[in-house]
């Protein structure tokens, strides 16, 4: 059973009261502007959002993952374009400043970010290497008091508009994953970083991705964020919160388009009765319910075990593979429901559909979660559900 404090009952208001009132009319219109919501944006680093995992020190305010991820439910269920976007600078975009920054990274960078001053974003994926770290190729190579980055990325949320980044790099030519490092890049004083191809997609259209060309950058020694090495160790301390984070918005959109389904199906008139009263359509409503609700368990019971220390890499890849399979299927449903309607660009439900398929490969694709809790389970020793 899922308990909320009263003060976190209280933020899941306040946050659904902006979405309601400021992203719910706006969402289909940046939708098909296909362009970063600056103003938005700004507007959830001015409210706060941006800094809730982080100390009242840079402006954050020392929430628990709990209440983040009712903020993440709660903006995704009104544009998931736009929940996208603050996810990777409230969490991936800033954590590796905060976390292996010094105070003089955190205050340039961390700070204005997290007020939503500054767009920063995280760049691990290249062309030829996705959940395959190993295979990475951006080489960086120590020169004095400096490192000198090229290489490629893609798959880049944020990268258009991005001031901040920090990248993956290796710093020996040897394959495997051990000496991968992490770097933070300014675009505004750091000279060969370039944008590349922007990827025009066909979900989240509001969160603009892109590659990153990095050509001889040089970055100043005091911006390795970490060491040489263990940058794959330092990614993996995040990961679980990632993967409970994206069943969140998972949930959100769920929540979206189950509930346009449920009120379409009430007003729809078909054979003398609304559609909802005819056992198709019923049937439909009550497994996309069921669905979510479990979603819903799945994700606060992963997030309070964050809150409460416990080691949890099986159960948030469970979390996230169900989460987000079941935002397919419940807007995949929904569209159904409306019929022909569904095609249509006057309801959301058309961007429900195609923005779920965005929630697939973020914190792992389903194919590799099944891998991380097959593995795991070859070590369990008949405490599977603990």
């Amino acid at each position: 059973m899922i308990r909320f404090t009263a003060e976190q009952e209280e933020f899941r208001r306040s946050v659904a009261r902006f979405v309601d009132a400021e992203v719910v009319p706006q969402a289909q219109a940046i939708d098909e502007r296909a362009e970063f919501p600056r103003e938005l944006f700004k507007r959830v680093g001015e409210l706060g959002y941006l800094g809730l995992r982080y100390p009242e020190a840079y402006g954050g305010s020392g929430a628990d993952m709990v209440t983040y991820c009712l903020f993440a439910e709660e903006l995704a269920r009104g544009s998931l374009s736009l929940a996208a976007a603050a996810a990777m600078q409230s969490l991936m975009g800033t954590y590796f400043i905060y976390t292996h920054g010094s105070e003089v990274l955190r205050q340039r960078y961390l700070v204005p970010a997290l007020r939503g001053d500054l767009v920063a974003t995280f760049a691990l994926t290249e062309p030829n290497a996705g959940s395959d770290l190993a295979g990475l190729t951006t080489r960086a190579e120590r020169h004095g008091d400096r490192w000198v980055l090229r290489g490629a990325k893609t798959w880049v949320t944020n990268a258009p508009v991005a001031d901040v980044l920090t990248v993956a790099a290796k710093t020996s030519a040897e394959r495997g994953m051990k000496s991968i490092a992490l770097f933070l890049l300014d675009r505004a004083t750091m000279r060969g970083i370039t944008l590349g191809k922007k990827i025009d997609k066909m979900s989240v259209r509001a969160s603009e991705t892109g590659e990153i060309l990095l050509d001889g950058v040089e970055v100043p020694a005091d911006h390795l964020l970490g060491g040489e090495t263990g940058g794959v160790e330092t990614i993996g301390g995040i990961l679980s919160e990632i993967r409970v984070m994206t069943a969140a918005l998972s949930v959100g959109l769920a929540r979206a388009a189950y509930g346009a389904a449920l009120a379409y199906a009430r007003e729809r008139h078909a054979f003398g009765k609304a559609i909802v009263e005819h056992q198709a359509i019923g049937f439909k409503l009550a497994d996309m319910l069921t669905a979510l609700h479990a979603a819903t368990l799945m994700t606060y019971q992963a997030a309070g075990a964050i809150d409460a220390g416990r080691p949890i890499t099986r159960e948030a890849a469970m979390t996230k593979l169900f989460a987000s399979e079941t935002a397919v299927r419940v807007t995949d449903e929904a569209a159904r429901i409306f019929a022909s309607y569904g095609l249509a660009s006057e309801f959301p439900v058309q961007r429900y559909f195609r923005d779920a398929r965005f929630l697939l490969p973020g914190g792992g694709t389903s194919e590799i979660l099944r891998l991380v809790i097959g593995r795991d389970l070859a070590w369990d020793r008949g405490e599977a559900f603990a």
